[in-house]
């Protein structure tokens, strides 16, 4: 089990993440991020390599896939709020959107 992240580890590994294109999800402790590829087969293609990881790490991502675009969204459901699993995630899912 993993726990909600604390006001240091918000500033530390949250911060990053919201200058890289993450933003809060209103009325939630959950970030949200918005990909977009050149077409249908590359967003798949991201998805399968996220979910690969998120298999991995015991840890799923709320998303959803309509042609080029795939939402996302990371929160802790067995903390009701963000972790460091979430951070870990979406770190992994933007270098895995880069290459």
């Amino acid at each position: 089990m993993s726990e909600k992240l604390s006001d240091t580890a918000r500033k530390t590994t949250l911060e990053p993440l919201l200058e890289n294109g993450w933003a809060m999800v209103e009325g939630r402790d959950a970030i949200h991020k918005t990909y977009e590829f050149e077409n249908f087969v590359e967003a798949f293609g991201f998805m399968t390599r996220c979910a690969i990881w998120a298999e991995k790490w015991d840890h799923h991502p709320e998303w959803s896939n309509v042609y080029k675009t795939v939402e996302v969204t990371l929160t802790s459901h067995d903390v009701d709020g963000l972790s460091s699993r979430d951070t870990k995630l979406a770190r992994k899912m933007d270098k895995l959107a880069d290459g």
